[in-house]
């Protein structure tokens, strides 16, 4: 007979799946239950004395309980409870009980979004509900003890909610509110709680309740000296300059939902001509301030004009639980970003996979684009004109990212960075490579790759009637230049700048960042 018993909620016992009565009697209850959990011997005077107020006779009350525990516990094969004269003792080898089991799964070093979300789910629910004996001090003292070891287990359950790699950032700050609130006197939790704020661009917010947290931890005299995990993290030769604090604190991070509901983060900076960036893949609203990469062209650009960027669905601060993940997709969420946005007229920048979507948008809506900017991009995507060998390396790459992406060793990322930035460092690497497991899931990553393959806007470039200029690296190992050249003498009234450079993306320390910030600029005020 399998036995399995639940002790979230009210205490319950299965046998074989089906549930069974258990005794009227709360305490015959709880005896059941200290018995299952403290699975040792036990004298019958330490029970007695937990459980009944002498000088009743307890040991006659405690040999009804245990009658009436035995047929629940035991069966013809199996005597579960052995009761001598002086003690009693639960053998519960094969007893499934579900705090242990929770419990158990919590020591993995890996589990999943979803097994920690249904973990969480348990431990929500009250622990042996409804079997307190508040006149029995000793009894209830163990219970108190018990529920605040399955706090524990929720503190540990919400700090790896509130850390996964899986978890949204939205998600993940409400899972860290949730920890810091269940255990006001954890520093890790605290340190959690301000760094997703700050992650999510709520500098204002963190910067209120940090004194509140200090005095609370200097009251209690708890040693506490909060930092930003992500700039230790990161540091690895890029000091975070006060300008790019001055950035983020200014740079206000907002939500709009597109017309299937998923959230799409974006945010605004700088004032003057508008320019709105379309989203590419592997961007964060936050994590792009500390970068080689972004941070330098950012700056320069919202430094004389209003500049509203967002991430794509699936990445950064946007949901990344969401169904569709498509080209459709990406234009619809830049059109949700611009009204959402409320800019009227503006340039509109598209990088990598976001110059097609630009292109895309310039079409549909060519009232509301004065000027178009394409850097790095391409009309149609890998899928086109492909070789079944081709087809099948590209496969195989979407099938190895799944396996690899998410995995603390960044070898695969690695390979990947270096066709992005051919002539990056080995710490400007590294960042990247951190960068990327941060930004979106394993799956999301196979997700986009895929969706980059079947890109096709070549029937729209004739159709662009804005101004447009092209820029493309002439060393661009990701996405040659050639593409380039093409979208350039495909769309009517474009200006092509190439760059002396080998990176599909640009490092802000190379010299073609500095032409590629000064052409759009130029560009955008002729």
């Amino acid at each position: 007979m399998n036995i399995s018993i639940q002790m979230f909620g009210e205490l319950a016992v299965y046998h074989d799946g089906s549930a069974i009565s258990l005794p009227r009697s709360k305490k015959t209850r709880a005896i059941l239950a200290f018995l299952l959990l403290a699975s040792r011997p036990h004298r019958r005077d330490r029970l007695c004395e937990l459980f009944w107020d002498l000088p009743d006779d307890p040991r006659a009350s405690l040999r009804w309980s245990l009658s009436k525990i035995r047929p629940i516990v035991n069966d013809p094969h199996n005597a579960r409870l052995n009761a001598d004269r002086e003690r009693v003792r639960m053998n519960t080898e094969d007893i499934h009980i579900d705090v242990r089991e929770l419990a158990s799964k919590l020591k993995a070093p890996e589990l999943s979004y979803s097994e920690l979300l249904s973990i969480h789910d348990e431990l929500k629910e009250t622990f042996l509900d409804g079997i307190d004996l508040p006149d029995q001090e000793l009894f209830q003292q163990w219970l108190v003890a018990e529920r605040e070891e399955v706090g524990r287990l929720r503190g540990q359950t919400l700090s790896r909610l509130s850390s996964h790699k899986n978890s949204p950032p939205p998600e993940q700050l409400k899972w860290a509110r949730d920890w810091e609130t269940l255990e006001p006197f954890n520093p890790n939790a605290a340190t959690q709680l301000l760094n997703k704020l700050e992650m999510l661009g709520r500098i204002e917010e963190a910067d209120s309740i940090r004194p509140k947290l200090l005095e609370r931890f200097k009251r209690a005299g708890i040693s506490w000296a909060p930092k930003n995990n992500f700039a230790i993290t990161y540091e690895k030769g890029f000091k975070k300059q006060s300008l790019e604090r001055t950035l983020i604190k200014s740079q206000k991070v907002k939500f709009c939902k597109a017309s299937d509901g998923a959230r799409i983060a974006y945010a605004s900076i700088g004032r003057g001509t508008p320019i709105i960036k379309a989203a590419n893949w592997l961007s964060h609203l936050e994590y792009d301030w500390e970068s080689p990469i972004w941070s330098p062209l950012f700056q320069a650009l919202s430094a004389e004009h209003q500049f509203i960027r967002y991430d794509e669905r699936g990445n950064g601060l946007s949901d990344w639980n969401v169904d569709t993940i498509s080209f459709e997709s990406f234009v619809t969420d830049l059109e949700t970003v611009v009204e959402a946005s409320g800019v009227d007229k503006f340039a509109l920048l598209g990088i990598s996979q976001g110059a097609a979507v630009s292109i895309e948008y310039a079409v549909r809506h060519p009232e509301r684009v004065n000027k178009l900017i394409l850097f790095g991009g391409y009309a149609a995507g890998w899928r086109t004109g492909a070789t079944d060998k081709i087809i099948k390396e590209r496969e195989a790459i979407i099938t190895l990212t799944e396996s690899g992406w998410g995995q603390d060793n960044p070898a695969y990322r690695h390979i990947f960075s270096s066709t992005f930035m051919p002539s990056a460092k080995a710490d400007e690497l590294d960042w990247f490579d951190e960068f990327q497991r941060l930004t979106t899931s394993a799956n999301n990553a196979a997700r986009f790759l895929s969706v980059f393959g079947s890109i096709d806007v070549r029937d729209k470039l004739k159709m662009v009637t804005v101004p447009t200029l092209v820029i493309h690296s002439l060393g661009d190992q990701r996405i040659p230049i050639q593409q380039g050249i093409d979208i350039a003498a495909s769309i009517p009234n474009c200006k092509f700048v190439g760059l002396n450079s080998d990176g599909h993306l640009l490092l802000g320390r190379e010299p073609a960042s500095k032409v590629f910030v000064n052409a759009v600029k130029e560009f955008i005020s002729t």
